[in-house]
């Protein structure tokens, strides 16, 4: 009753709807058609969804200068907003290791859903020309960040697997070296005014960068906390 609830609401509200009641199903929908944004329900009768999120994000290759023509017209990964009932805080770590790129409890508010559909769309086609005039790559220690390609890469050339989320997190601090960034502000300027999301999420998605980018007290880089405020990117001069 509540994906076809929710399904009708979205297409009343101009989106094109495509409704899975499964994880086979939804691996079925999702291999024949593209999406902009998956909403994913944790509890599902033949599995969860985190590991059906985790397999949507590894599901999209990145292309390489070195690919065809063919193999560079590979589509895009969806922003995944997941659906629970559970908040403790594993729960949500789980959820954004997984991949997601929003979190909203049940039961919720119809309109608080749109709004985050609605960033989580614009966001998609926004971010990758967010600054005209960033540098095409970045070097941070042993990492390059890769904006054409939306990617990391470690020297030996590996590619580091992040969610767009985490990228666009990485490239706003990275572009704000020296410079205190409160949550608030972090969370206007990657996850978009428009969505309601707990300043803890910035936290545990701060956390998961340190882990993904081998982070210890000698890396040429820090993402330092700024008591009572929130962030500090610190590049070695």
């Amino acid at each position: 009753n509540l994906r076809l609830t929710l399904a009708d609401v979205l297409r009343d509200h101009g989106y094109s709807v495509a409704a899975a009641s499964d994880v086979k199903s939804a691996q079925s929908l999702i291999a024949s058609a593209s999406f902009d944004v998956v909403i994913l329900d944790v509890m599902l009768p033949d599995g969860d969804g985190y590991a059906l999120c985790a397999s949507l994000k590894k599901a999209t290759p990145s292309s390489s200068p070195s690919s065809s023509a063919k193999e560079t017209t590979h589509k895009a990964a969806p922003r995944v907003l997941m659906l629970t009932a559970r908040t403790l805080e594993d729960d949500l770590v789980r959820g954004f290791d997984a991949g997601a790129d929003d979190y909203l409890k049940k039961p919720y508010r119809l309109r608080e859903l749109l709004v985050r559909v609605r960033a989580l769309v614009h966001r998609g086609a926004a971010m990758p020309t967010a600054d005209a005039n960033a540098r095409a790559s970045t070097k941070l220690g042993a990492f390059t960040i890769d904006r054409t390609g939306r990617r990391v890469v470690d020297d030996g050339g590996a590619e580091i697997a992040m969610t767009p989320t985490e990228l666009d997190l990485l490239v706003l601090l990275v572009d704000s070296a020296g410079v205190a960034l409160s949550r608030n502000e972090i969370l206007d300027r990657v996850w978009g005014k428009d969505v309601v999301v707990d300043e803890r999420t910035v936290d545990n998605f701060v956390s998961s960068l340190k882990k993904k980018l081998k982070w210890t007290p000698s890396s040429p880089f820090t993402i330092r906390t700024v008591r009572g405020m929130g962030y500090r990117m610190e590049l070695a001069s």
